[in-house]
């Protein structure tokens, strides 16, 4: 009976034992979590930039379709022949015009100070409509948010017309710390997209 009580006990585990395996299954659960918050994040941030870069290029195509259909644009420089380059953070012009109803519609893209949720810039697009020279009315909606740089690089010929356009655009997708299983935070790379286009109306 003692013997078997004996063999009884040293079947068992000790204190120190559970307190070691405990430990051990601690260590793995916060590795497998450390892993897990590190694969949503990676994830998240990846299709935030995935978006933001399919939304800029969309916007960006659309804003090179403008300019090529575009008339008398603005601002330009004082002299072109001496300083045909000038660079901006905006850039309007002449998109519709019908000199029989005396209508013309001007367009307006600009940069604007964002806000803490939308990042430093916004892109703005600006339409205001004239009848016979009176103002008629304006609209504006928002294209972008979240630009660290939004620029306009107009290259002039005398006339002055414009020669050629160069949109210089940086873009900082969403972060993703709303996301974080865990402490710490991932951010996403940010977008750069350059693109150039020329007035069909400008002949050399």
């Amino acid at each position: 009976m003692t013997h078997q009580a004996r063999h009884t006990r040293r079947s068992g585990f000790s204190l120190i034992e559970v307190l070691i395996a405990l430990t051990i299954t601690a260590t793995l659960l916060t590795a497998t979590m450390a892993a897990l918050d590190a694969s949503f994040k990676s994830y998240k941030a990846n299709s935030e930039s995935a978006a933001t870069n399919v939304v800029a290029r969309i916007v960006m195509q659309r804003l090179t379709g403008m300019i090529r259909t575009g008339d008398s644009f603005g601002p330009y420089p004082a002299n072109p022949i001496i300083t045909p380059n000038i660079q901006s953070t905006w850039i309007e012009f002449v998109s519709f015009r019908d000199p029989s109803q005396g209508i013309e519609r001007v367009i307006r893209l600009e940069r604007r100070d964002g806000t803490e949720q939308t990042g430093p810039f916004e892109l703005w697009y600006v339409v205001t409509s004239f009848v016979n020279g009176q103002y008629d009315g304006e609209q504006e909606s928002q294209l972008l948010t979240g630009l660290n740089r939004v620029n306009f690089d107009m290259e002039y010929d005398v006339g002055p017309r414009l020669r050629r356009v160069t949109i210089d655009l940086i873009i900082q997708p969403e972060t993703t710390g709303d996301a974080a299983i865990g402490i710490g935070t991932l951010e996403t790379p940010t977008i750069r997209l350059v693109a150039s286009a020329s007035p069909r109306s400008y002949n050399p």
